[in-house]
């Protein structure tokens, strides 16, 4: 896999490069839903890469159950797979995200037209304070939000500390959580360019109402949903 993992790399970094920067110079004459063409052009094409260079297929359990509706998108983060994914299998979707992934040229300008919620993540406070403004907003708007709890992409087979970002908006907003989870990082993992042949598989829980619950309590159905499924797809053969 070493050999095709290598081969990988440079497809990969072309196809960014091109569906992104063309969309970066588009981006300003076109509405904001024509705008998600290029994230999703990007994943078919990569996922054609994955398929035929290393062997790497995917599968999504529980389509029927992204609602109609706005809601707060929980999932844990492995890789690079499930940031473009999402923006296929959920429209149209708000990405919180780190703000200096919009400084990166080509990338950076085309991703801020999708306008995500950019935070600093060296100042937490203020970052959560701006995700529960600018989120209610989104959401009063129509627009679904993805918070990653993690907040930063973790290692398969690793439980990291899930931030309650996402439960609190949820909370403040009074809209459900639709808690998803997936072993993207068993096949592609995060800082390095080797890849493992196999399948992909992302599970799309039933959205959590959160009607008549606490923060605290939205948090703990969610991440133990996730970190429950999460678990069961890594040690899946």
């Amino acid at each position: 896999m070493a050999f095709r993992s290598i081969i990988f790399a440079p497809l990969y970094v072309i196809t960014v490069i091109i569906t992104t920067g063309i969309g970066g110079a588009l981006g300003c004459f076109l509405s904001q839903k024509q705008r998600f063409f290029f994230p999703r052009i990007t994943f078919h094409v990569t996922s054609f890469w994955l398929r035929i260079i290393c062997g790497i297929t995917y599968r999504v359990e529980g389509l029927e159950n992204i609602p109609d509706y706005p809601c707060v998108i929980a999932s844990n983060h492995q890789s690079a797979w499930e940031t473009y994914a999402l923006q296929v299998f959920i429209s149209p979707l708000c990405t919180v995200l780190k703000r200096e992934l919009l400084f990166i040229p080509f990338f950076g300008w085309s991703l801020a037209y999708m306008k995500p919620i950019a935070i600093d993540r060296s100042n937490a406070i203020a970052a959560s304070k701006k995700v529960l403004k600018v989120g209610k907003s989104r959401l009063a708007d129509g627009i679904s939000v993805l918070v990653f709890p993690e907040g930063t992409r973790t290692k398969a087979g690793v439980d990291a500390e899930f931030k309650r970002t996402a439960a609190a908006l949820a909370h403040n907003a009074k809209v459900p959580i639709l808690p998803i989870a997936h072993n993207s990082g068993k096949f592609w993992p995060a800082r390095t360019i080797w890849k493992q042949k196999g399948v992909i598989v992302m599970k799309i829980g039933k959205p959590i109402d959160t009607s008549g619950k606490t923060a605290e309590a939205i948090h703990n159905i969610y991440s133990e949903w996730i970190k429950r499924e999460k678990s069961a797809l890594e040690s899946a053969v």
